[in-house]
């Protein structure tokens, strides 16, 4: 387990605080649960954002699909 000495701005602090007793028990751990969760949550949506990127630009590049064997679409039936 790691540990982590984090400078926040005291509006943003006391609203964590008041979240996690709002919605989690006032157990011993339940600030570091809840801020892990913050933690994984963020790193999800900037993982999910570095997805979404690298597909753009593989679609910018494109895709050569090879040449068109055939005229019309009847002829792949003859």
């Amino acid at each position: 387990m790691g540990i982590i000495t984090l400078s926040l701005d005291d509006e943003v602090e006391k609203e964590f605080r008041n979240m996690v007793d709002k919605t989690e028990s006032n157990k011993r751990g339940s600030l570091g649960k809840a801020a892990t969760e913050a933690m994984r949550l963020w790193i999800r949506k900037k993982r999910q954002k570095e997805i979404s990127e690298e597909a753009l630009e593989l679609m910018e590049e494109g895709f050569e699909m090879g040449e068109r064997l055939y005229a019309e679409r009847g002829d792949l039936y003859r």
